[in-house]
C-alpha cells in the first residue's frame, strides 16, 4: 500500500494540471470545423458581425454593393419611387423625365445625371457614386458606368412582375438597412392585390389595354409592361395573343371595336413625353363609342406617371392597385 502511493499522488496532480489548463482555455474545446482565422467583431449587443457589402444578382451580372452608400446615382424611377418612400437620400438622378410626384428632385442639390438613354458620364465621374442604379432604358451603358462605381440593374420582369418588384424592393431593403420597412409596405400591397384580385376574379370581365402615343394605338395583353393587370390583378385578358413587346402591338381602333372588352385602359404616352394628353379626343370615336366599355362607362384612363414613368416602385405599384380596384365593378 504505501508503494502505490506514489502512483496515486502523481494522478492526482496530473487530473489538478489538465484541469487547470482547461480552465485557462475558457473550458471549451472549438466546433466541429471551426478554423482559427480571425472573425470580424460584432457589434456590441450583435450576434453576428454586421455586413459591409453584399453580393447583387441581376439582369446584367453580380456586383458586390456596399452597405448603406452614401453617393448614390438612381437612373431608374421605380427605384427612385421606393427610395423615397423609404427615406433614403440620394445623390443624382436622371431629371429629364420626372414623374410629378418626384418632382423635388429637381432640386439644384441633386445632381443631373444626365438623360434616361444618355447618361452624363463625366458629371457621374466626378461624384464619385459609392452604388449606380439603372434599368432597361441604361442598358447599353451598363460597362462603362461599371467603371465608375458598382452598378446593378433593377428593372422589373413583367414576365414575373410580383417575385421581381418584391425581389428588387427586398434588396433595396437590404443595401439601405431598411428590411423591416419593406417588409410593411410588401404585407400592404400583397393585401391590397389580393383584396382586388378576388374582386376582379368574380365580376367575370375581361379587358383591353393600350397605349395611345399621337393617334396612333398599340396593345398589350398578359406579361407585357403593363400585363400586371391581367397576371396579378386578375382581370381577364380579351386576347390572350397579343405579341408582347417593349412598345406593344401596333392596332387600330377597329381591332379595338371588334374585340369589344368590358373594360378599355389607356396609357397617354403623350401625357408624360410631351406635356400634353389628347388620349380622350381620339380613342372616344365612333367606332369605339360603340364598344361595351364606352357604353358602361368603362374606358379607364390610367396615371401614365405611374404606369408609363415609374412602375415598379412602393408607391406607383400601391398606386396602380387603387387605380384598378377603383375601377373594376
Amino acid at each position: 500500500m504505501k508503494k502505490s502511493l506514489p502512483v496515486v499522488a502523481i494522478l492526482v496532480i496530473f487530473a489538478m494540471v489538465i484541469a487547470a489548463c482547461g480552465a485557462n482555455n475558457g473550458g471549451n474545446k472549438p466546433a466541429s470545423g471551426a478554423t482559427n482565422a480571425p472573425q470580424t467583431e460584432a457589434p456590441a449587443g450583435s450576434e453576428t458581425p454586421a455586413l459591409t457589402e453584399v453580393t447583387v444578382k441581376h439582369q446584367l451580372g453580380e456586383t458586390v454593393v456596399p452597405v448603406n452608400p452614401s453617393k448614390v446615382v438612381v437612373f431608374d424611377y421605380g427605384v427612385l419611387d421606393t427610395l423615397d418612400k423609404l427615406g433614403v437620400e440620394v445623390a443624382a438622378v436622371s431629371q429629364a423625365s420626372l414623374p410629378t410626384y418626384l418632382e423635388k428632385y429637381k432640386d439644384a442639390k441633386y445632381v443631373n445625371a444626365g438623360a434616361l438613354k444618355e447618361p452624363d458620364f463625366e458629371k457621374i465621374n466626378d461624384i464619385a457614386p459609392d452604388l449606380i442604379i439603372i434599368s432597361g432604358r441604361q442598358a447599353d451603358s451598363y460597362d462603362e458606368l461599371s467603371k465608375i462605381a458598382p452598378t446593378i440593374h433593377m428593372g422589373v420582369d413583367t414576365k414575373n412582375y410580383m417575385e421581381s418588384f418584391t425581389n428588387n424592393v427586398k434588396t433595396l431593403g437590404q443595401i439601405f438597412g431598411k428590411e423591416a420597412e419593406v417588409e410593411t409596405e410588401l404585407a400592404s400591397i400583397n393585401d391590397s392585390i389580393k383584396t382586388l384580385n378576388d374582386k376582379a376574379t368574380a365580376s367575370g370581365k375581361n379587358g383591353l389595354i393600350i397605349l395611345a402615343n399621337e393617334g396612333a394605338i398599340s396593345a398589350y395583353g398578359e406579361a407585357s409592361r403593363f400585363g400586371i393587370i391581367h397576371d396579378v390583378f386578375g382581370v381577364q385578358a380579351v386576347d390572350k395573343g397579343i405579341e408582347v413587346s417593349t412598345h406593344g402591338q401596333p392596332v387600330t381602333y377597329e381591332y379595338v371595336a371588334e374585340k369589344d372588352a368590358d373594360y378599355l385602359f389607356v396609357v397617354d404616352r403623350n401625357a408624360v413625353v410631351a406635356g400634353e394628353g389628347d388620349a380622350h379626343s381620339s380613342v372616344e370615336n365612333a367606332l369605339v363609342k360603340n364598344t361595351k366599355a364606352f357604353k358602361e362607362g368603362n374606358i379607364v384612363y390610367l396615371e401614365p406617371e405611374y404606369w408609363y414613368l415609374s412602375g415598379g416602385g412602393l408607391m406607383s405599384v400601391a398606386a396602380m392597385v387603387k387605380e384598378i380596384d377603383a375601377a373594376i365593378k
